[in-house]
């Protein structure tokens, strides 16, 4: 399992949709990719979340955009006219978070693109398993390109790292806010997926994705916690809550349930 690691070297333009202002730019290696800057909204914590999520979904075998870390120069955007946009790129000279730009995607509508049960199923648990909070009907990060389905923006992931209190509780959360899934009214075989997805993935697996987080990016000023303890609560994070997924998806059937009232 690799990360490849390239110097951005054109800026095209903001990307607006989403609330962390991501940039469209183009690296030395000739392709165009999604930005995820570090001087953005929740900083590093929302590149690590990004991060591990785009990866874990890769682990399952989801359809994800290529992970890139990008480096970014002082120079990188400076004929920007927006001031707020140029500013942002000054906080976010080092390393980045960006995903493959995937060119003529559409995006996700329910209302439109069908999706089987059992796909559905997973979805909720990938997203039930990362406290993914960010894939409702309004939000559903989610493309289509070239006729399948491929998911993206896991910055909403792992919210308990945006305090650290009491991690040793955060794998065991029921994450209730499961409710809100745009997946959640179709999920009609939570259980199978269940014991589809914990045999897809291992934690010597997750350990390896974990390994991977860049140091800076888990280095945090007043903080008590070091980046080595921060990457342990991650991966103890992931390991257990692997372990504990009955919690999570009895929490995703009695949400769903509870729909159909």
């Amino acid at each position: 399992m690799e990360v490849r690691t390239q110097q951005l070297t054109r800026y095209i333009l903001p990307l607006r949709e989403g609330g962390s202002l991501p940039v469209l730019g183009e690296a030395d290696d000739g392709f165009k990719y999604v930005v995820k800057l570090r001087g953005a909204g929740h900083g590093k914590k929302a590149l690590v979340a990004e991060f591990l999520g785009s990866m874990i979904a890769r682990a399952f075998k989801f359809n994800v955009p290529e992970t890139v870390l990008l480096t970014l120069s002082p120079m990188f955007g400076i004929t920007e006219p927006d001031e707020e946009v140029r500013d942002l790129l000054r906080k976010s000279e080092g390393l980045n978070m960006s995903l493959h730009f995937l060119s003529g995607a559409a995006t996700y509508d329910s209302a439109v693109n069908q999706t089987d049960a059992l796909t559905a199923s997973k979805i909720v648990w990938l997203d039930a398993f990362l406290t993914n909070v960010d894939r409702t009907r309004l939000n559903p990060n989610m493309m289509i390109w070239r006729n399948e389905l491929w998911l993206i923006d896991h910055g909403a992931s792992f919210y308990f790292h945006h305090s650290w209190r009491n991690p040793e509780a955060a794998p065991l959360d029921p994450f209730p806010y499961i409710k809100n899934h745009v997946f959640l009214p179709v999920a009609d075989r939570l259980e199978e997926a269940d014991r589809l997805m914990r045999q897809a993935i291992t934690p010597r697996t997750l350990s390896k994705i974990v390994d991977l987080i860049p140091e800076e990016w888990l280095e945090e000023e007043e903080s008590e916690l070091t980046p080595s303890q921060r990457r342990e609560v991650y991966r103890n994070f992931l390991h257990e809550r692997l372990r504990n997924s009955s919690i999570f998806v009895a929490e995703a059937i009695r949400q769903k349930n509870l729909l159909g009232r």
